[in-house]
């Protein structure tokens, strides 16, 4: 079952993958951006189109790390002697991995 799994996985992949080369062929045309103050941008539109997923990646990642910082904790610090139970504490069983 795993072996089946990974083989439609990688036929996924591959039918992904040769679609999306197929769309970058067919989109060869130069096309035109016309930018702020009269400037133009002239490329292939494929070229276009990655340029603006690149950018909206960018974007998001930007407009997300605040969050991510914010949530981001240090990591707890082990008192001295924390394998030591304290007084009156009787253990039964055996610590974890012995």
């Amino acid at each position: 079952m795993n072996k089946l799994t990974r083989l439609l996985t990688w036929i996924l992949k591959a039918a992904v993958f040769f679609a999306l080369f197929a769309f970058a062929l067919n989109n060869q045309q130069d096309a035109t951006v016309h930018l702020l103050f009269g400037h133009q941008w002239r490329a292939p539109m494929m070229l276009i189109v990655l340029a603006a997923f690149a950018l909206g990646l960018v974007v998001g990642v930007l407009g997300m790390l605040p969050g991510w910082w914010s949530r981001r904790k240090p990591a707890p610090r082990p008192a001295p002697h924390s394998d030591l139970a304290p007084l009156g504490d009787e253990r039964t069983d055996p610590p974890h991995g012995v």
